[in-house]
Parts: structure tokens; C-alpha cells; sequence
């Protein structure tokens, strides 16, 4: 079952895949790190009081476009490591993708990885408030892709 409609669960499982494969938590760790890393650097005229999410207790900063191809396109960033590559997860994740997609694909690699288990409750509410910003995202620009027609 591939397509255009499930690239972000193909992305979802090769992730769980990919994390299936370490053998410990403190690799895992590492390994969300070393994503965070590699996250494409955000302009700093992006990080506005309005690109930053609510409910993280480090900053996080994400702002979403569309492309040609009616594409949601996310960036974001964070001031602390461990949550930077949450973020870098999530955008992998999501970004690039339809909007509509985005709103039908359950975010279910978190629970399948044990994300909500190992991390701080702190770092869970922060993880949720992300997704719940890129639903938001999503959800206005399937509006107004749906409007434009």
C-alpha cells in the first residue's frame, strides 16, 4: 500500500524501523539528538513570538508554507537538544506533505517507539503541543486550499 497518501506513514514506519533497531533508550536518546543536529537551520526572522509553540517548556519556534504543490512545509527549531530533535522527528515526519494527510495519519509512531514512556512528562506535553501546532497548521491551510477552488 503505497502513494501519494501514505507517504507519512511510509516515513512513520521507516522511523520505527530505524528505532527498533537501537537497543537502548540511551541510544534512542543519541539517536533524536543526532536528528536535532541535522535539522536545516531556521531563519532567525522566523522566530517570532507567533511562530513559538505553546505548552513546551524550552522554546520552540515553527512555522509552516505551502509550496507549488499545495505541500505543507514546516521549519522549526528549539533552544534545547534533546527537544530540537523531537521537533526534527515531527518535521520529518510531516513536512513535506498535504494538508489533508497531515489531518487523516495518526501520529501512531510516538506511541509504537515508547516516546510517550521514556520521555519527561514535561517533555510528552511539549511533544503533543508540537503535533498539536502542525494539526493546526494543516487544518488552516486544508481550509484554504478547499476555499481556493
Amino acid at each position: 500500500m503505497s502513494g501519494p497518501q501514505n507517504i507519512i506513514q511510509e516515513r512513520q514506519d521507516s522511523l520505527i524501523q530505524e528505532f527498533n533497531s537501537l537497543n537502548s533508550w540511551e541510544d534512542r536518546y543519541k539517536r533524536i539528538i543526532e536528528y536535532g543536529k541535522n535539522l536545516p537551520d531556521m531563519s532567525d526572522q522566523l522566530k517570532t513570538e507567533d511562530s513559538k509553540v505553546k505548552g513546551c517548556q524550552s522554546q520552540v519556534w515553527m512555522h509552516a508554507s505551502l509550496n507549488e504543490k499545495n505541500e505543507m512545509l514546516i521549519v522549526a527549531d528549539s533552544d534545547a537538544l534533546l527537544v530540537k530533535g523531537l521537533v526534527a522527528l515531527l518535521v520529518k515526519v510531516y513536512s513535506p506533505a498535504a494538508p489533508q494527510d497531515v489531518l487523516n495519519t495518526a501520529p501512531a509512531f510516538l506511541k509504537t517507539l515508547g516516546f510517550e514512556e521514556n520521555l519527561s512528562p514535561n517533555r510528552t506535553n511539549g511533544l503533543h503541543s508540537m503535533l498539536k501546532q502542525i494539526k493546526m497548521f494543516a487544518t488552516a491551510f486544508s481550509y484554504l486550499i478547499h476555499n481556493k477552488k
